[in-house]
């Protein structure tokens, strides 16, 4: 009875609440720019007619960003190969307090043109673990459209519309330089339709408050599948992001955020401390047992999976820094990070994630604005899948039991003008898929430009 009321608990939210939502983050100066952009390499900052300056001054501001790849997997996988893979991105927010007099209120929008020549993990690598974020089916889709609205002096809003999680929920934002940073593998994985992450989002309710500059609390309803039920990829399910499903049994997020010497006028190591839940209140399938009781990997029974009501997940975020020189900021120096994160083993493909890095931010001579650094990933099949495949191997099925998956990217990134970055990387994939046979390496370039 308890998850019966996630089907229609998201529609009373938003029916509720109808358009509420928030004012941006610092960003865009006075011509309309948020720095770094090539825009300020160009004559009259790209701007020769002066709109942009003009649409900023009446509270409107936009970005593009384009990101491309350009990777081969070289050893194991399931194939060589090559891919290009680009994401053209346009961001717009409308401070409407300065448009239309409405205090606290903005409004934001950003859409997706996503091309590629094949998929690197799905296609040639065969894993579940990311390796570039920005793939996915070629589309031009519709991403995140929402209003928000701030309260109490700007210490709380409450923000509605389609949303995507992976925003603002279970990140860390050192991590970002990294060709694989992405929504964890393990909430990728277990939620319908992967959850309300990139490349899909979903109709929701977020509720965020700042009790000081040092803590946050945020709270979220999502509709529980992005794509809705059905076969095949999810993303072509809803392949231009303008299903806004409502209906489906709901997806409630939980953080609280606690974190220190974030100011640019501080001179204390920087650190912050994520804490999260997530619960879901559909049904989902149990991995090894049937509906009569029998073996799903056996040949007898009905092979109709039995049905567990509701899943969940715990999960923790941490950022530290290691070394800040003198004047630098929160992110610059040395600094590390990880997230860790739990779930149920009988519902759920990987009941175990941690992923991790460490980042080297203005640390070479004469390249203020390079990083580079290493990150991991691990994602454990959960012990239900394990029994299943052991389950099939001791009746006669060949196969092998899955096990984990576990990336190591080594990464640098240069920045040749402001805005545009060039950054090698060189991945290792061990066991794709669960599969100790077909290790891989996968290596090329990326590079994004902001304007």
């Amino acid at each position: 009875m308890l998850f019966g009321i996630g089907r229609v608990g998201l529609g009373l939210c938003l029916a509720v609440l109808g358009f509420a939502a928030p004012a941006l983050a610092d960003g865009p100066d006075q011509n309309g720019i948020t720095a770094p952009s090539i825009a300020t390499s160009l004559p009259d900052n790209g701007d020769p007619t002066g709109m942009r300056k003009w649409l900023a001054s009446h509270g409107i501001t936009y970005n593009f960003i384009y990101t491309n790849d350009l990777l081969a997997n070289v050893s194991g996988g399931l194939r060589r190969g090559t891919v290009d893979q680009g994401k053209l991105e346009y961001n717009m927010t409308v401070d409407l307090e300065k448009l239309a007099n409405w205090q606290g209120l903005s409004f934001y929008a950003n859409v997706f043109q996503i091309h590629n020549t094949g998929r690197i993990r799905r296609d040639y690598v065969g894993g579940i673990n990311t390796i570039a974020a920005i793939e996915a089916v070629p589309a031009t889709r519709l991403s995140e459209l929402w209003l928000e609205q701030k309260f109490w002096d700007g210490k709380a809003s409450v923000r509605a519309g389609q949303l995507a999680a992976d925003s603002e929920f279970f990140f860390s934002s050192l991590s970002f330089m990294f060709l694989q940073s992405d929504w964890a593998t393990i909430t990728a994985a277990n939620l319908p339709s992967g959850g309300p992450a990139y490349p899909l989002s979903t109709p929701g309710v977020r509720f965020k408050a700042d009790p000081n500059a040092n803590v946050s609390l945020l709270l979220a309803v999502f509709n529980g599948d992005p794509a809705g039920p059905g076969n095949g990829d999810e993303q072509l399910r809803n392949r231009y992001g303008l299903n806004f499903r409502v209906r489906d049994p709901a997806l409630v997020i939980a953080e609280a955020q606690f974190r220190a010497n974030q100011g640019k006028d501080d001179t204390g190591l920087a650190r912050a401390l994520k804490l999260g839940a997530w619960g879901h209140f559909g049904d989902f399938n149990d991995l090894r047992f049937g509906n009569d009781g029998t073996l799903l990997g056996a040949t007898a029974g009905t092979g109709v999976p039995a049905t567990r009501q509701g899943n969940f997940g715990l999960y923790g975020v941490i950022e530290q820094q290691l070394y800040r020189p003198a004047g630098g900021a929160a992110d610059s120096g040395v600094s590390v990070f990880s997230r860790v994160s739990f779930s149920p083993s009988d519902r759920n493909l990987i009941d175990f994630f941690v992923d991790g890095g460490l980042v080297f931010a203005g640390m070479v001579p004469g390249r203020p604005d390079d990083k580079f650094g290493a990150s991991f990933m691990y994602a454990r099949f959960s012990d239900s899948v394990r029994s299943f495949d052991l389950d099939r191997i001791l009746s006669g099925t060949p196969g092998f039991v899955r096990d984990f998956e576990a990336n190591l990217e080594l990464s640098y990134s240069a920045t040749m003008v402001p805005g545009w970055t060039m950054q090698p990387v060189l991945t290792y994939v061990w066991h794709p898929a669960g599969d100790a046979s077909r290790n891989a390496i996968v290596t090329g370039v990326r590079s994004i430009w902001l304007f």
